[in-house]
């Protein structure tokens, strides 16, 4: 998933509030066993790579203008996120081969295929919108879960470090990066061919993130799946 420059706290959130996250309790709790954990390393490790062309193809589309410039900031954090991501799966007992090689779930990876997608269809405006509205829950899940690592798994910082990179509150510009940008300026939309339409954007940035959303539910609740007698949400 995609890490967003600024405190994800900051960020309003967009449409319906999402569904329940039934692994998050079972790692909180330490009930997850280490082979879940192993396969979450694994499942982000497609999901890191394929979100990182993904931006960097946002970003190619937005050359020139400053949201093109954010495209490419986060992209550097995925980079960033791919070496962290290593020392995880080492303390869940893969290394990069067995990272590498463990064959994708469906449910998992359907977050990284959309996002493919809105790096191919999606109006960038309203891409950035997306990810600033669902960075609170990506982030609040990975808090969560670098605390339990820590208290019930017994992983060191250097382990938990791919989480915690997620879960910071972040500047709003990093060295070499630039702000959060809220809209395309004129001059972005004049770049991008298109006619600037806030309404529009807002919109489809709340499609767009009503999404991503969902399947970044699904995501941990493939993981749950595996498990057996994961209660099923109720209602």
């Amino acid at each position: 998933m995609v890490t967003i420059p600024g405190d994800p706290a900051d960020h309003a959130r967009t449409g319906p509030e999402p569904g329940v996250n039934r692994l998050l309790p079972l790692i909180t709790e330490g009930r997850a066993p280490i082979g879940v954990l192993a396969e979450l390393a694994a499942q982000e490790h497609h999901i890191v790579r394929s979100d990182l062309r993904s931006l960097l193809l946002l970003a190619t589309r937005c050359a020139g203008t400053r949201t093109g410039r954010y495209f490419a900031d986060l992209a550097g954090g995925e980079e960033e996120a791919l070496v962290r991501l290593a020392r995880y799966g080492a303390a869940c007992g893969l290394d990069g081969e067995a990272l590498r090689s463990r064959e994708p779930l469906a449910g998992c990876q359907a977050y990284p295929a959309y996002l493919a997608w809105l790096a191919l269809n999606g109006e960038p405006t309203a891409v950035v919108l997306a990810f600033r509205a669902n960075a609170a829950a990506w982030g609040g899940y990975c808090a969560a879960v670098a605390v339990a690592l820590r208290t019930h798994y017994g992983f060191d910082d250097a382990s938990c470090g791919f989480f915690d990179f997620f879960a910071r509150p972040a500047p709003s510009g990093r060295p070499g990066g630039t702000e959060v940008p809220a809209d395309h300026s004129a001059e972005d939309a004049a770049l991008l061919g298109e006619a600037p339409d806030p309404a529009r954007a807002v919109a489809r940035g709340e499609r767009y993130g009503r999404l991503l959303e969902s399947y970044e539910l699904m995501f941990w609740n493939t993981l749950a799946d595996l498990l057996p007698g994961t209660p099923e949400p109720a209602g």
